[in-house]
């Protein structure tokens, strides 16, 4: 009983201890969503490994093998640094883009490629030319980011049609925007299971509809048969709308999202 004795003996907790805590928990919290749908997640459960190792063989008393840990702990940030720099050098970009750094001057861009999208998806259904461009918003999209062609490309909506030109070899799949700037092309999306989506709906709508459906993400997609212009968010897809309206959907989900109106969804 004399752990508990000492634990009930602890001094209170004050205000700097509530807030190192919670420093703690946001540093945390950032760092799995990093490590979210990367190899990374298999280096942190090697490192779980690693820690159960050292505190295994050190109550098991296996001296040769806590000896030998012990020796080659030393040598293991080196390795991390040399397999891992690319993610490293992600993630330190990723916590300079991050809102808290970015407040001032986030908005103002986050509208110019709200516009940039608008123009692309006009011209893009002016010529019928088929396009699924995704939006992530607070769930990452890097497992699909990464199974497309990385591009980290400022966003233009010249860029767009020419990425969605049928000529072009990146035209087959959809673009996801993150952070105002074009991550990937060609990516493909997981298809909705729903049965009860009308039989018009395409393979570009019905992509759409199931990105949405497993995370928060916004997609606009451009029918190659009508020229139409449709979005989707939470699995539920909005059609035929105009430039202007989807300006303002734009402008609700992305940038007022967290007092969006819920949206009035066209019957499938």
């Amino acid at each position: 009983m004399t752990w508990l004795t000492t634990l009930l003996q602890r001094p209170p907790i004050g205000w700097w201890d509530a807030l190192d805590i919670l420093i703690v928990s946001l540093v945390v919290y950032e760092v799995l969503k990093l490590i979210r749908g990367t190899r990374a997640v298999q280096m942190a459960i090697g490192g779980g490994v690693f820690v159960a190792l050292v505190y295994g063989s050190r109550f098991s008393r296996l001296e040769t093998v806590n000896w030998l840990i012990r020796n080659s702990a030393a040598y293991i940030p080196f390795a991390l640094i040399v397999l891992f720099q690319s993610d490293i050098r992600r993630a330190l970009a990723h916590l300079g883009r991050a809102s808290f750094f970015r407040y001032l001057g986030h908005s103002s861009a986050a509208e110019d490629a709200i516009e940039e999208l608008v123009v692309a998806a006009k011209l893009l259904a002016g010529q019928r030319t088929g396009a699924i461009i995704a939006v992530e918003r607070e769930i990452g999209l890097r497992n699909y980011i990464e199974g497309g062609i990385p591009l980290d490309a400022l966003l233009s909506y010249d860029l767009l049609l020419s990425i969605f030109q049928t000529s072009s070899p990146l035209h087959d799949g959809a673009v996801i925007l993150q952070e105002e700037r074009v991550a990937a092309a060609a990516c493909f999306l997981p298809l909705t299971v729903n049965p009860k989506l009308s039989k018009e709906l395409g393979s570009r709508h019905r992509a759409a509809i199931g990105l949405t459906e497993e995370n928060d993400s916004v997609a606009v997609v451009v029918s190659e048969e009508t020229g139409s212009i449709s979005i989707v968010s939470d699995g539920q897809i909005e059609r035929w709308l105009t430039p202007e309206r989807l300006r303002e959907r734009l402008r609700e989900l992305v940038l007022h999202r967290r007092t969006a109106p819920e949206p009035k969804v066209q019957p499938a």
